[in-house]
């Protein structure tokens, strides 16, 4: 291996730290699946991994090791074999990860449907035992009360179902008092990183069944978008905050009732000029303008649905402190947040943002900051909120439910 290279270790892997009785390790997802799920990392092979940032040679590697290792010689061989194995394993970013990438790229871009990613895992493949879990999260909750005016909007959380029932189930009630035969979802694109939006015109599949794409409508945003929509879909491929949202419309609207326009927005600051709303309406206004209009097209009920989480905070997401240190601040900016959502205050929103620099990694921010510019107008009621905690990495991540209903009373 030429020790002058500069090997860099993949960017797009979700990297959690774990202890196992005294040991230490790094669990690692890929949203690619080239690594195999569940895969974790011994503790010093992770350290070596953090040294592979691209900025240091192989031989910088070499030094590095054994200046850590307090003297003692480590062999340029070692270090190439070690390397090789990272390479082999697909946790470097090389020409064979990025062949392989291409690949499963080519081949998502080329179905017309996107099947599901989580179902046997974070819920269940059968679909009997599905509905069965799907009521159980429902019936869990009181039913929520008939609206006077129709239900323009849902938030619903997209954490695991097994953590997040009880929010769901404050969120999903409201489902029953409307029958839209459009829902716009959402989602949060994990691993997004410049693009401000990601959509697909593929159907989407869950063991209830396959949701129609209205094609139409996201050709349409794509056309107003152009560039900042994300040049292809695979994000779509592992996501889970849009798929989560479609098991709950599946199990609680009629089969076939409804069309699907499933949208992932990324992050903000990479892509703004300024973290301000007024870069983000002055970059995004063509997109959210076609958005507002779908949403008042009076063909057909539109109903928009936003499938967040909140703050994620502590060891977990690099705060270098356990959680419960931070969770009075997170639960403060959380509602600040929720507040002003659910007053449709889009600058208050954005005004609370920018005070805390986005110190609690709040994943939707983006989601709500979309929703609030073209939600028509509307009343909001916040239903629920959690946080809930991740002792064996110290983590913790909050989420909540809110309604919003129209202002015009002529709506049923």
């Amino acid at each position: 291996m030429n020790s002058d290279k500069k090997p860099r270790f993949r960017r797009d892997l979700e990297l959690f730290p774990v202890q196992q009785g005294n040991e230490r390790f790094v669990l690692v997802r890929d949203h690619l699946g080239l690594i195999e799920e569940g895969k974790a990392l011994p503790l010093q092979l992770y350290q070596v991994m953090a040294l592979l940032d691209g900025t240091r040679t192989v031989r910088d590697v070499q030094f590095a090791l054994m200046k850590h290792s307090g003297g003692v010689l480590v062999e340029m061989d070692d270090v190439a074999r070690l390397i090789a194995h990272l390479d082999e394993s697909y946790l470097l970013d090389t020409e064979r990860y990025l062949r392989a990438k291409e690949k499963i790229v080519t081949e998502f871009a080329a179905g017309r449907v996107r099947p599901c990613s989580h179902c046997g895992r974070s819920y269940p493949g059968e679909p009997t035992e599905l509905k069965n879990r799907l009521d159980a999260v429902l019936d869990g909750r009181s039913l929520a009360p008939k609206p006077e005016t129709g239900v323009t909007a849902l938030i619903a959380p997209h954490i695991d179902l097994s953590v997040g029932s009880k929010v769901y189930g404050s969120a999903y009630q409201w489902l029953k008092h409307t029958s839209p035969s459009r829902v716009v979802v959402l989602g949060v694109g994990h691993h997004m990183t410049w693009d401000l939006f990601c959509l697909t015109e593929k159907d989407f599949q869950t063991p209830l069944g396959t949701v129609r794409n209205d094609r139409e409508a996201v050709q349409e945003l794509m056309k107003a978008g152009r560039s900042i929509i994300s040049d292809n879909d695979f994000v779509h491929k592992a996501e889970h905050s849009v798929e989560f949202q479609l098991i709950f419309l599946q199990h609680l609207l009629e089969e076939d009732s409804f069309t699907l326009i499933p949208i992932l927005c990324g992050p903000l600051e990479p892509s703004l000029s300024e973290y301000t709303r007024e870069a983000f309406l002055e970059k995004a206004d063509p997109f959210l303008r076609a958005l507002s209009g779908l949403l008042s097209d009076q063909v057909g009920e539109t109903l928009i649905l936003v499938g967040i989480d909140l703050s994620h905070i502590g060891q977990k997401f690099g705060h270098g402190v356990p959680a419960r240190q931070l969770q009075s601040q997170s639960e403060i900016h959380d509602q600040h947040l929720i507040q002003a959502a659910s007053k449709m205050d889009a600058d208050g929103l954005w005004k609370e943002s920018i005070r805390v620099k986005d110190q609690f990694h709040v994943c939707g921010f983006s989601a709500i900051a979309c929703l609030l510019e073209v939600l028509p107008s509307s009343n909001g009621q916040v239903l629920d909120y959690q946080l809930w905690h991740e002792d064996a990495t110290q983590s913790a991540v909050s989420f909540a439910a809110l309604v919003f209903t129209s202002t015009q009373s002529n709506l049923s």
